[in-house]
């Protein structure tokens, strides 16, 4: 039995290399001159490959994800990665590195694998039609046509499309009936509405980030915000964006609310102000919040900068203690795909099989990875799904 993986990133990776250990004859399509182009760009380099406290609940979908776990789960995956050499380094929240803290170590000891085992790669290579008679056929962009009892597409999404990845499976799998959801970047950057983003370019703080929705708070995140020229960045908002696309691409609401001084108390707040009522409502602030801050807090008080204290009316006073616990911003966008780690929906898995990834429409077609509408929050939870879902769709596709 032949069967044919589409895509050398993560889960092609393992799919490959699975199937090849089963005994199977397995050939890898990869349109660049190197297998896991997209794993070197994870965890700034470091590689977040895994998340080792991984469960179905922090995906889209639980249900479809956790028949997957239960067939290769986040323990079975950290031998495995062991068994290959790489002594992992787990840190907070369950993030797992490869103790060399180079991206390039995960990618190397798959493709000694690889090669190891003696798996067929073809590089360079853009599949351009896919069909099925008797068996698939594989047209490449040369004019070559492979021939394979089964196909798995591990083609990835459209983020990062540098590395590959442009959305090409699922023009094959609709090929073969099977439907997209909407798409939409995930674990990116988010563009605000805001007079005052020039001036708060590069300020990076602490705080506690909310995602608002007609003012009801749907997501709570603490760390690193960044406030850029264009909105706001940093892990927190990494973490928010899935949702916060997700209700801009229906066309909702979303608000930003940050919180400056969460672990102060109001009355400690209000004593301050009063103690400083002497002093400018400039350098009220001063110690208080980054000075990139004051202005734009100021301005959105509506109050004068030199003012004094003492002569800033009560409305606004209690407009500027409001906004240190909840400043608001308008989400109008987010970066692209080409900015984005992760693409949100993907295939619809209404018609693929969670227990053995191959589709409900098509026999012999399997899935694995991004290409599916499944998407993990940000931590290593991503690649945990791409390296589960690309074992366990190489484990059935290697059944005769």
């Amino acid at each position: 039995m032949k069967v044919v993986v589409i895509g050398g990133g993560a889960s092609g990776l393992i799919a490959a290399i699975t199937l090849k250990e089963m005994g199977t004859d397995v050939t890898l399509i990869e349109r660049n001159p190197k297998l896991g182009r997209k794993i070197l760009a994870t965890g700034n380099g470091r590689c977040n490959f895994m998340n080792v406290d991984a469960t179905e609940y922090q995906y889209n979908h639980p249900y479809f994800v956790k028949p997957v776990f239960e067939q290769m789960s986040p323990e079975k995956t950290l031998h495995y990665f062991e068994n290959l050499g790489i002594t992992a380094r787990i840190e907070d929240l369950g993030k797992t590195y490869p103790f060399s803290e180079q991206a390039s170590s995960i990618v190397d000891v798959l493709v000694f694998e690889i090669e190891r085992l003696g798996v067929h790669v073809i590089f360079d290579a853009k599949v351009v039609d896919l069909k099925k008679n008797q068996d698939f056929e594989i047209t490449l962009e040369n004019g070559e046509v492979l021939h394979a009892d089964k196909v798995i597409l591990a083609t990835g999404g459209k983020a990062m499309p540098r590395s590959g990845s442009d959305g090409l499976g699922y023009t094959l799998a609709e090929s073969f009936g099977h439907t997209l959801t909407t798409l939409f970047p995930a674990l990116t950057k988010l563009e605000l509405n805001s007079p005052h983003l020039k001036q708060m370019d590069g300020v990076k703080i602490q705080g506690t980030v909310e995602l608002l929705h007609y003012g009801n708070t749907l997501q709570v995140e603490q760390g690193d915000v960044l406030f850029t020229k264009y909105g706001i960045s940093g892990p927190t908002i990494l973490q928010i964006s899935r949702k916060a696309n997700e209700l801009l691409s229906q066309d909702q609401e979303a608000e930003i609310k940050v919180i400056l001084v969460e672990h102060l108390d109001r009355r400690e707040l209000s004593k301050r102000f009063q103690v400083l009522e002497h002093k400018t409502a400039y350098f009220s602030l001063i110690g208080l919040v980054h000075k990139k801050l004051i202005l734009p807090l100021l301005s959105d008080a509506n109050i004068h900068p030199e003012s004094l204290l003492k002569d800033v009316p009560k409305p606004q006073m209690n407009r500027l203690i409001h906004l240190l616990y909840d400043w608001r911003f308008k989400v109008t966008g987010s970066k692209d795909f080409d900015d984005a780690q992760v693409t949100a929906g993907g295939i619809n898995i209404q018609d693929v099989n969670p227990q053995t990834l191959e589709s409900k429409l098509v026999a012999g077609l399997f899935f694995c990875g991004e290409i599916l509408d499944i998407d993990g929050i940000c931590g290593g939870y991503n690649l945990q799904w791409a390296w589960s879902s690309g074992y366990v769709a190489a484990k059935f596709a290697s059944r005769k």
